[in-house]
């Protein structure tokens, strides 16, 4: 069985991310009481609090509530780069769209970093933002033509761009491109920087759960447990939106997992670095007291590897043949289109999504709460059609499509058929009470959840390492004791004794 608290140097293994490492905040209270407002947002993560900080000078009077806490989604388990060199993502545009999209993907992208660099300074947010060179690259000699395509379309947009054999970076390269103005910074620093000035303008309510949404008239009606939010317009920046169309999302985004260390090293280096193709292998560097290098492997759709002790244990092998010493150690799970487009814009009247971000969404986000903004106060912006939620797919969806549903049947079915996998420690045992799956998980305490996912009926996951219930299909995740901890699901997986 894989031990994961220590590592061979004895360097003690935290099973978080590094962006959770000294950040200490208050917690905004939860609703308490019904409330009418212009602008509802729905997630706490860096979507939501950006878009709220668009708003923060119009005359709308906007409310932000978040399930949870504030930043400790997606937002604090990213890399954090700020970076339009992503992988041959030109080059997919043009292949399904046209080179006029790409060019437009990639003004969005560059306007985005300029956003979050300009806030940086105006606002004075000490987030470790940073200038440095980015690099994609391949250790396949059949790749080397898709990278010159990029390069080739990223030169055309006037977009300088160097080619290099070998990479700043001990892992093998027969080719790779890189430009010189992308960034780095540390997300959470900078959402709670912007949750800091939104305070005296914005209501911020955490821990406060959005489980219904009824249209009514001109207004919306969003329910949580125990009050209700009336509202204009309304804005779903949640990883998994689920409100009013429970089989929107499933048909046109699957969830992706990867796999992140973080180690602390000797010397520091401005760059990043990417793979152009999967296995994907993606690198950066983060100063603050020490040094870290922030490596990512093994993605791959949720539903197609469910073996998180293999897929942990190999990039603990990984890091270990680049002689990194690991001191943090967590997933992430991203929203892929199949279009690779994010999904950003009005989905009805005055309701707005803001999601799928291809795992780019430090700037899609950014880019998404300048679409949002302008579509709140009636402006149009020249990025609504390219991301436009209801658009019509380009030439990749049908293969990505079907693809994918074939993953998704065969792991849903063969998670139904064999419950207790062969990795699984002996610490879990599962039994049926009332003809209903039941899973008991023993350390300290007895841990008892039902095992299947209440948004679609997935067979869960158990994540050894970070201790939590995983659903494969659409990235729930409830914690040792059932309470779920990130949607889609509404509910609780606890286990409640029938009589």
């Amino acid at each position: 069985m894989l031990k994961l608290y220590h590592n061979k140097k004895g360097d003690i293994v935290i099973k978080k991310s590094i962006w959770l490492e000294g950040i200490k905040r208050n917690i905004e209270k939860p609703l308490e009481e019904d409330i009418e407002v212009d602008v509802l947002i729905i997630g706490g993560g860096i979507t939501g609090v950006s878009c709220a900080y668009q708003l923060k000078d119009s005359d709308l009077k906007v409310c932000l509530v978040e399930r949870n806490e504030i930043g400790l989604g997606v937002t604090s388990k990213t890399t954090a780069k700020l970076n339009y060199l992503q992988e041959t993502i030109y080059s997919t545009i043009e292949e399904n769209y046209s080179y006029e999209e790409a060019a437009l993907y990639l003004k969005a992208q560059r306007y985005a970093i300029k956003m979050i660099k300009d806030i940086v300074q105006k606002e004075k947010i000490d987030c470790n933002f940073e200038k440095v060179s980015s690099y994609v690259f391949t250790d396949k000699k059949q790749e080397i033509k898709n990278i010159r395509k990029e390069m080739s379309i990223l030169s055309s947009l006037g977009q300088k761009v160097e080619e290099n054999k070998e990479i700043p970076f001990p892992l093998k390269s027969v080719y790779s491109i890189h430009v010189n103005d992308t960034a780095t910074f540390h997300p959470l620093k900078y959402v709670y920087s912007l949750v800091d000035l939104l305070k005296e303008k914005i209501s911020i309510y955490e821990n406060t759960e959005i489980y219904k949404i009824k249209k009514e008239k001109s207004f919306y009606i969003c329910h949580t447990k125990n009050h209700q939010i009336k509202a204009k317009y309304v804005v779903l920046a949640c990883h998994y939106p689920f409100f009013l169309f429970p089989y929107f999302m499933p048909i046109k985004t699957y969830p992706e997992k990867s796999y992140i260390v973080a180690s602390k090293i000797e010397e520091y280096k401005k760059n990043t670095l990417i793979t152009s193709g999967m296995p994907t292998k993606s690198v950066r560097y983060y100063k603050d007291k020490e040094n870290y290098l922030i490596y990512l492997s093994n993605s791959h759709p949720s539903c197609d590897d469910v073996d998180t002790i293999h897929n942990f244990a190999s990039i603990m092998s990984e890091a270990k043949e680049m002689n990194c010493s690991i001191s943090y150690l967590w997933s992430n799970e991203d929203l892929i289109t199949f279009d690779h487009l994010p999904l950003i814009g009005t989905i009805k009247e005055n309701l707005f999504l803001a999601t799928g971000y291809n795992t780019w969404g430090m700037t899609n986000a950014t880019i998404a709460s300048y679409i949002l903004k302008n579509a709140i106060l009636g402006q149009n912006t020249e990025y609504d059609s390219l991301f436009n939620p209801l658009r019509k797919n380009g030439k990749a969806k049908t293969k990505s499509y079907t693809k994918n549903m074939i993953k998704n049947a065969k792991g849903y079915i063969e998670n139904k058929v064999k419950v207790d996998k062969p990795w699984y420690p002996n610490t879990l045992t599962f039994k049926k009470v009332h003809g209903k799956k039941i899973a008991i998980y023993e350390d300290e305490k007895k841990h008892m959840v039902y095992t299947k996912c209440p948004h679609m009926g997935c067979e869960l996951i158990f994540n050894e390492i970070e201790k939590t219930w995983d659903c494969p299909c659409h990235a729930s995740r409830f914690d040792l004791d059932g309470n779920c901890i990130k949607g889609p699901s509404l509910y609780n997986i606890s286990y409640k004794k029938e009589r």
